[in-house]
Protein backbone atom coordinates (compact mmCIF):
# COMPACT_ATOMS: atom_id res chain seq x y z
CA UNK A 1 0.00 0.00 0.00
CA UNK A 2 1.26 3.50 -0.82
CA UNK A 3 1.00 6.07 2.01
CA UNK A 4 -1.52 8.79 1.13
CA UNK A 5 -2.65 12.03 2.74
CA UNK A 6 -5.85 13.82 1.77
CA UNK A 7 -5.85 17.59 1.41
CA UNK A 8 -9.13 19.34 2.19
CA UNK A 9 -10.24 22.97 2.07
CA UNK A 10 -11.89 24.34 5.26
CA UNK A 11 -15.05 25.51 3.53
CA UNK A 12 -18.39 25.74 5.30
CA UNK A 13 -19.65 22.34 6.44
CA UNK A 14 -16.37 20.53 5.78
CA UNK A 15 -16.26 18.82 9.18
CA UNK A 16 -19.66 17.25 8.61
CA UNK A 17 -18.71 16.30 5.05
CA UNK A 18 -15.50 14.61 6.20
CA UNK A 19 -17.13 12.66 9.01
CA UNK A 20 -19.82 11.41 6.61
CA UNK A 21 -17.36 10.21 3.94
CA UNK A 22 -13.91 9.57 5.44
CA UNK A 23 -13.13 7.08 8.24
CA UNK A 24 -11.46 8.30 11.46
CA UNK A 25 -7.73 7.69 11.55
CA UNK A 26 -7.30 9.07 8.03
CA UNK A 27 -4.55 11.65 7.62
CA UNK A 28 -5.97 15.01 6.53
CA UNK A 29 -4.08 18.16 5.60
CA UNK A 30 -6.08 21.39 5.79
CA UNK A 31 -5.32 24.31 3.50
CA UNK A 32 -4.80 27.93 4.50
CA UNK A 33 -6.12 30.16 1.72
CA UNK A 34 -5.79 33.98 1.85
CA UNK A 35 -9.56 34.55 1.82
CA UNK A 36 -10.13 31.96 4.55
CA UNK A 37 -7.31 32.82 6.92
CA UNK A 38 -5.50 30.69 9.47
CA UNK A 39 -8.38 30.92 11.96
CA UNK A 40 -10.65 28.79 9.78
CA UNK A 41 -7.84 26.31 9.12
CA UNK A 42 -7.14 25.86 12.81
CA UNK A 43 -10.81 25.63 13.77
CA UNK A 44 -11.37 22.77 11.33
CA UNK A 45 -8.06 21.15 12.32
CA UNK A 46 -8.90 21.08 16.02
CA UNK A 47 -12.43 19.80 15.42
CA UNK A 48 -11.29 16.98 13.14
CA UNK A 49 -8.41 16.00 15.41
CA UNK A 50 -10.78 15.66 18.36
CA UNK A 51 -12.99 13.45 16.17
CA UNK A 52 -10.13 11.00 15.62
CA UNK A 53 -8.45 12.14 12.39
CA UNK A 54 -4.70 12.68 12.07
CA UNK A 55 -4.64 16.34 11.11
CA UNK A 56 -1.93 18.51 9.54
CA UNK A 57 -2.90 22.21 9.34
CA UNK A 58 -1.26 24.43 6.73
CA UNK A 59 0.33 27.58 8.14
CA UNK A 60 0.89 30.38 5.63
CA UNK A 61 3.61 32.71 6.88
CA UNK A 62 2.22 35.88 5.31
CA UNK A 63 -1.23 35.26 6.79
CA UNK A 64 -0.02 35.27 10.43
CA UNK A 65 -0.70 38.54 12.23
CA UNK A 66 1.77 38.19 15.11
CA UNK A 67 4.08 35.91 17.03
CA UNK A 68 1.46 35.84 19.77
CA UNK A 69 -0.94 34.31 17.25
CA UNK A 70 1.65 31.65 16.47
CA UNK A 71 2.14 30.76 20.13
CA UNK A 72 -1.63 30.35 20.38
CA UNK A 73 -1.62 28.03 17.37
CA UNK A 74 1.15 25.90 18.86
CA UNK A 75 -0.79 25.75 22.12
CA UNK A 76 -3.98 24.74 20.29
CA UNK A 77 -2.08 22.04 18.39
CA UNK A 78 -0.68 20.63 21.61
CA UNK A 79 -4.10 20.62 23.22
CA UNK A 80 -5.70 18.82 20.27
CA UNK A 81 -2.91 16.28 19.80
CA UNK A 82 -1.72 17.79 16.52
CA UNK A 83 1.99 17.09 16.08
CA UNK A 84 2.63 18.20 12.51
CA UNK A 85 2.09 21.29 10.36
CA UNK A 86 2.74 22.21 6.74
CA UNK A 87 4.53 25.56 6.40
CA UNK A 88 4.39 27.74 3.29
CA UNK A 89 5.01 31.38 2.48
CA UNK A 90 1.44 31.78 1.26
CA UNK A 91 -0.26 33.60 -1.61
CA UNK A 92 -1.05 36.79 0.25
CA UNK A 93 0.70 39.67 -1.54
CA UNK A 94 1.55 41.66 1.60
CA UNK A 95 2.34 40.01 4.94
CA UNK A 96 -0.28 40.48 7.64
CA UNK A 97 2.40 40.40 10.33
CA UNK A 98 6.08 39.68 10.96
CA UNK A 99 6.56 36.73 8.59
CA UNK A 100 7.38 37.29 4.93
CA UNK A 101 8.48 33.73 4.18
CA UNK A 102 8.41 30.21 5.56
CA UNK A 103 11.95 30.13 7.03
CA UNK A 104 11.48 32.51 9.99
CA UNK A 105 8.12 30.89 10.71
CA UNK A 106 9.77 27.46 10.82
CA UNK A 107 12.40 28.83 13.19
CA UNK A 108 9.77 30.16 15.58
CA UNK A 109 7.70 26.97 15.41
CA UNK A 110 10.79 24.99 16.41
CA UNK A 111 11.45 27.39 19.28
CA UNK A 112 7.88 27.60 20.59
CA UNK A 113 7.26 23.85 20.33
CA UNK A 114 10.57 22.88 21.89
CA UNK A 115 11.64 21.29 18.62
CA UNK A 116 8.98 18.56 18.71
CA UNK A 117 6.58 19.87 16.06
CA UNK A 118 7.05 18.13 12.71
CA UNK A 119 6.88 20.40 9.66
CA UNK A 120 6.50 19.82 5.95
CA UNK A 121 7.68 22.34 3.37
CA UNK A 122 6.75 22.93 -0.27
CA UNK A 123 8.57 21.82 -3.43
CA UNK A 124 7.94 22.77 -7.06
CA UNK A 125 8.72 20.17 -9.74
CA UNK A 126 7.65 22.62 -12.48
CA UNK A 127 9.10 25.71 -10.87
CA UNK A 128 7.37 28.70 -9.32
CA UNK A 129 5.95 31.65 -11.30
CA UNK A 130 7.78 34.24 -9.17
CA UNK A 131 10.90 32.41 -7.89
CA UNK A 132 13.86 31.14 -9.91
CA UNK A 133 14.76 27.45 -9.97
CA UNK A 134 18.12 27.89 -8.19
CA UNK A 135 16.52 30.07 -5.52
CA UNK A 136 13.91 27.37 -4.88
CA UNK A 137 16.59 24.75 -4.26
CA UNK A 138 18.59 27.14 -2.07
CA UNK A 139 15.46 27.82 -0.03
CA UNK A 140 14.93 24.10 0.58
CA UNK A 141 18.56 23.70 1.63
CA UNK A 142 18.16 26.58 4.09
CA UNK A 143 14.96 25.11 5.59
CA UNK A 144 15.61 21.38 5.62
CA UNK A 145 17.14 21.31 9.12
CA UNK A 146 13.79 22.60 10.41
CA UNK A 147 11.60 20.29 8.30
CA UNK A 148 10.73 16.63 8.10
CA UNK A 149 9.61 16.25 4.47
CA UNK A 150 8.84 18.03 1.19
CA UNK A 151 5.38 18.08 -0.39
CA UNK A 152 5.34 18.92 -4.09
CA UNK A 153 2.99 21.26 -5.86
CA UNK A 154 0.34 19.50 -7.94
CA UNK A 155 1.96 17.84 -10.94
CA UNK A 156 0.64 15.52 -13.66
CA UNK A 157 3.83 13.86 -14.87
CA UNK A 158 5.52 11.01 -13.02
CA UNK A 159 8.87 11.60 -14.79
CA UNK A 160 8.86 15.26 -13.72
CA UNK A 161 8.17 14.34 -10.10
CA UNK A 162 10.76 11.57 -10.07
CA UNK A 163 13.38 13.76 -11.77
CA UNK A 164 12.66 16.50 -9.24
CA UNK A 165 13.16 14.12 -6.32
CA UNK A 166 16.44 12.97 -7.84
CA UNK A 167 17.52 16.59 -8.38
CA UNK A 168 16.90 17.44 -4.74
CA UNK A 169 18.99 14.48 -3.66
CA UNK A 170 21.88 15.53 -5.90
CA UNK A 171 21.72 19.09 -4.55
CA UNK A 172 21.86 17.91 -0.93
CA UNK A 173 18.20 18.03 0.09
CA UNK A 174 17.81 14.85 2.10
CA UNK A 175 14.13 15.14 3.05
CA UNK A 176 11.55 12.55 1.93
CA UNK A 177 9.40 13.78 -0.97
CA UNK A 178 5.62 13.44 -1.00
CA UNK A 179 4.15 13.79 -4.50
CA UNK A 180 1.26 16.21 -4.94
CA UNK A 181 -1.41 14.50 -7.06
CA UNK A 182 -4.74 15.98 -8.16
CA UNK A 183 -7.87 14.00 -7.37
CA UNK A 184 -10.59 12.86 -9.72
CA UNK A 185 -12.21 16.16 -10.75
CA UNK A 186 -13.80 17.59 -13.92
CA UNK A 187 -11.24 18.57 -16.53
CA UNK A 188 -12.46 22.18 -16.79
CA UNK A 189 -12.14 22.71 -13.04
CA UNK A 190 -8.69 21.17 -12.99
CA UNK A 191 -7.41 23.33 -15.84
CA UNK A 192 -8.71 26.46 -14.10
CA UNK A 193 -7.11 25.57 -10.77
CA UNK A 194 -3.81 24.55 -12.33
CA UNK A 195 -3.60 27.78 -14.31
CA UNK A 196 -4.09 29.83 -11.15
CA UNK A 197 -1.22 28.14 -9.31
CA UNK A 198 1.22 28.16 -12.23
CA UNK A 199 1.22 24.46 -13.14
CA UNK A 200 1.68 24.33 -16.87
CA UNK A 201 3.67 21.91 -18.96
CA UNK A 202 2.56 18.65 -17.39
CA UNK A 203 -1.10 19.68 -17.74
CA UNK A 204 -1.03 20.34 -21.48
CA UNK A 205 -2.29 16.86 -22.28
CA UNK A 206 -5.73 17.81 -20.93
CA UNK A 207 -6.34 20.12 -23.87
CA UNK A 208 -5.43 17.45 -26.39
CA UNK A 209 -7.39 14.60 -27.91
CA UNK A 210 -4.60 12.07 -28.29
CA UNK A 211 -4.13 8.65 -26.64
CA UNK A 212 -2.40 10.08 -23.56
CA UNK A 213 -5.34 12.37 -22.84
CA UNK A 214 -7.77 9.50 -23.32
CA UNK A 215 -5.70 7.36 -20.95
CA UNK A 216 -5.71 9.97 -18.19
CA UNK A 217 -9.30 11.15 -18.60
CA UNK A 218 -12.36 9.16 -17.64
CA UNK A 219 -15.05 10.81 -19.70
CA UNK A 220 -14.55 14.47 -18.93
CA UNK A 221 -12.81 13.86 -15.60
CA UNK A 222 -9.14 13.55 -14.82
CA UNK A 223 -8.12 10.24 -13.23
CA UNK A 224 -4.96 9.97 -11.07
CA UNK A 225 -4.87 6.18 -11.43
CA UNK A 226 -2.00 5.97 -13.90
CA UNK A 227 0.13 8.64 -12.24
CA UNK A 228 -0.13 7.09 -8.77
CA UNK A 229 0.65 3.65 -10.17
CA UNK A 230 3.82 4.98 -11.82
CA UNK A 231 4.95 6.78 -8.68
CA UNK A 232 4.30 3.74 -6.49
CA UNK A 233 6.94 1.88 -8.48
CA UNK A 234 9.62 4.24 -7.12
CA UNK A 235 9.45 4.20 -3.30
CA UNK A 236 13.14 5.11 -3.27
CA UNK A 237 12.24 8.57 -4.60
CA UNK A 238 8.66 9.17 -3.45
CA UNK A 239 7.61 8.63 0.16
CA UNK A 240 3.87 8.88 -0.48
CA UNK A 241 1.00 10.73 -2.12
CA UNK A 242 -0.36 14.12 -1.09
CA UNK A 243 -3.82 13.86 -2.63
CA UNK A 244 -5.51 17.15 -3.56
CA UNK A 245 -9.17 16.22 -3.05
CA UNK A 246 -10.70 19.67 -3.80
CA UNK A 247 -13.28 18.52 -1.21
CA UNK A 248 -14.62 15.91 -3.65
CA UNK A 249 -14.61 13.29 -0.93
CA UNK A 250 -16.95 10.94 -2.78
CA UNK A 251 -14.28 10.80 -5.49
CA UNK A 252 -11.75 9.78 -2.86
CA UNK A 253 -13.73 7.13 -1.07
CA UNK A 254 -15.79 5.61 -3.87
CA UNK A 255 -13.84 2.63 -5.12
CA UNK A 256 -11.08 3.18 -2.55
CA UNK A 257 -10.97 1.80 0.96
CA UNK A 258 -9.06 4.08 3.32
CA UNK A 259 -7.06 2.31 5.97
CA UNK A 260 -4.88 3.95 8.58
CA UNK A 261 -1.82 3.10 10.61
CA UNK A 262 -0.20 5.25 13.32
CA UNK A 263 1.76 7.30 10.79
CA UNK A 264 -0.34 7.71 7.68
CA UNK A 265 -3.28 6.64 5.56
CA UNK A 266 -3.03 3.89 2.99
CA UNK A 267 -5.28 3.33 0.00
CA UNK A 268 -6.32 -0.25 -0.59
CA UNK A 269 -7.09 0.83 -4.15
CA UNK A 270 -6.34 3.93 -6.15
CA UNK A 271 -8.64 6.90 -5.39
CA UNK A 272 -10.88 7.99 -8.21
CA UNK A 273 -10.68 4.64 -10.00
CA UNK A 274 -14.44 4.17 -9.82
CA UNK A 275 -15.18 7.63 -11.25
Amino acid sequence: MFPTRLEIIPSAGIVEKVTAAVPPGTTLTITCLPHHGIERTMRAAVQLSVLGYRVIPHLAARSLHSRAELTGIVRDCNGAGIGEVFVIGGDRKLPAGPYESALPLLEDIAQYSGGVMRAGIAGYPEGHPSVGALDLVDALLAKQHLATHVVTQMCFSAPKILDYAALLGREGVQLPVWAGVAGSVPRTKLVSLATQIGVGSSLKFLSRKGPLARKLLSGDRYSPLGLISELAEHPDRVAGIHYYSFNDLDGVTEGATLRSNPATTELASIPGAAK
